[in-house]
């Protein structure tokens, strides 16, 4: 797969002017300033694609860009920053939960985003138990890594399975923007998907979270 041949398709503020599925989707959500606009960019090697704001909770639609005219990647709203009107929060909850809760979409796999240098908050586990009551295929990529020193990062390493539901079942990818580590791992996983779903029509890609 050709990572360097992405492009943004679209924004959407709401979730009526979402077009059905034409690729299967792959979702990245996570609170507000976790890294996901720096997580997306690292991955496609693209300094500009998904914009970095210097103010969280700044992202306010769901973006879908194209990979390689094979897969989908959908930026989510990050969720849980404080600093927002009330109807705004509305707004952004309706988005997220309409749209991983359409049946219609080809949405293949979440990969979610837990920021490494705090244990996972109340909010990162809502959105785990909701991912695993909806049987939504998933992984967590736990950004933020060069942060922490040697021992901060085996200290959250290990603490992080016990921190949220089913931890020692779920995939944990530990993700650097800066140094680029889990570039590869989340590259893996994307391409497992795209060719589980050449191979097998519309199939259900929860076999590349194991």
């Amino acid at each position: 797969m050709n990572y360097h041949k992405v492009s943004f398709l679209a924004s959407y503020g709401l979730l009526k002017q979402i077009p059905p599925s034409s690729k299967i989707e792959i979702a990245f959500a996570g609170r507000s300033n976790v890294g996901k606009s720096s997580l997306i960019n690292k991955l496609f090697n693209r300094k500009g694609l998904a914009r970095v704001s210097a103010v969280p909770g700044k992202t306010a639609t769901i973006n879908f860009y194209d990979l390689d005219d094979t897969v989908h990647i959908v930026d989510l709203p990050g969720y849980g920053y404080a600093k927002v009107a009330k109807t705004e929060k509305v707004r952004w909850a309706e988005l997220i939960e309409g749209y991983l809760n359409d049946e219609s979409r080809s949405m293949e796999l979440v990969v979610l985003l837990v920021d490494s240098r705090h244990p996972a908050t109340r909010l990162d586990i809502d959105m785990i138990d909701y991912l695993i009551e909806t049987e939504k295929p998933f992984i967590i990529a736990l950004t933020k890594m060069d942060k922490l020193n040697k021992t901060e990062r085996q200290n959250r390493l290990s603490s992080i399975a016990d921190e949220i539901p089913c931890g020692g079942d779920i995939t944990i990818v530990p993700f650097s923007a800066e140094t680029g580590e889990g570039v590869e791992a989340l590259r893996e996983i994307i391409e497992e998907i795209a060719s589980y779903d050449g191979e097998n029509g519309e199939g259900d890609a929860s076999d590349a979270e194991a």
